[in-house]
């Protein structure tokens, strides 16, 4: 694996760490659906954290969920998701870092480099489901909740922290993966040296045993 598809999956790493960072302080999670209504004057969204209502000016008034034991369960799986998804995103930065072959910071061994980037790279495509589990688990509650004829209570449709959220865990898991390959590449290349190491012994070896039947050869000639 080249120093540049390293670069490259770290890169898209990094891009999808920031935008779960982003998607996690989003506000927009889900949005007041306006499907069958004539007249809106307000606008209700929702995030992981707290609850809005914005009037036809403009004018937004939050408010924070009371407490954790009261909220639905999947919004406090969501909450876990989301913030162990960027704890291992930093974790796996940090190891992918000293792991480049670009780097030179704090080990000097190739085979201990290709260790902590591979290590980073798994931290980083856990990471990548975590979040992708929390964001495809809550657009699944908010599809249930819409197209559920039951259900009473306000209906949204999905934000655009989603979609962030979506791109952000795709980037993640991507970059990963290139990561991860490196420990791929440096087997083969092993393996190449060894095929030649062995081919070119084999060849001497045959070379050496051929030279000596040529003497013996020579030599019986000799006696005759």
């Amino acid at each position: 694996m080249t120093a540049a598809l390293e670069i490259v999956g770290f890169l898209l790493c990094f891009g999808g760490w920031a935008m779960i960072g982003a998607t996690l302080a989003h506000n927009y999670w889900k949005v007041s659906s306006i499907y069958g209504s004539v007249i809106t004057t307000s606008t209700l969204f929702e995030n992981l954290w707290k609850s809005c209502a914005e009037d036809s000016t403009g004018v937004s008034n939050c408010r924070e969920f009371d407490t954790m034991l009261a909220l639905p369960a999947h919004i406090q799986a969501c909450r876990a998701l989301m913030i162990t998804s960027i704890l291992l995103g930093f974790l796996a930065a940090v190891l992918a870092l000293l792991g480049l072959k670009c780097t030179k910071v704090g080990l000097s061994d190739e085979e201990a480099k290709m260790k902590f980037a591979v290590t980073g790279g798994f931290l980083f495509i856990l990471g990548g489901l975590c979040s992708m589990v929390a964001v495809s688990w809550y657009a699944a509650m908010v599809t249930a909740q819409f197209f559920d004829p039951l259900f009473a209570g306000t209906k949204y449709e999905l934000g655009d922290a989603l979609y962030l959220g979506w791109a952000g865990s795709v980037l993640y898991m991507l970059g990963g993966t290139l990561l991860t390959c490196s420990c791929k590449g440096k087997k083969k290349q092993d393996y190449s040296c060894n095929k030649y190491a062995y081919s070119a012994g084999q060849a001497a070896h045959q070379h050496r045993i051929y030279t000596k039947d040529s003497e013996t050869v020579i030599s019986n000639k000799e006696y005759v």
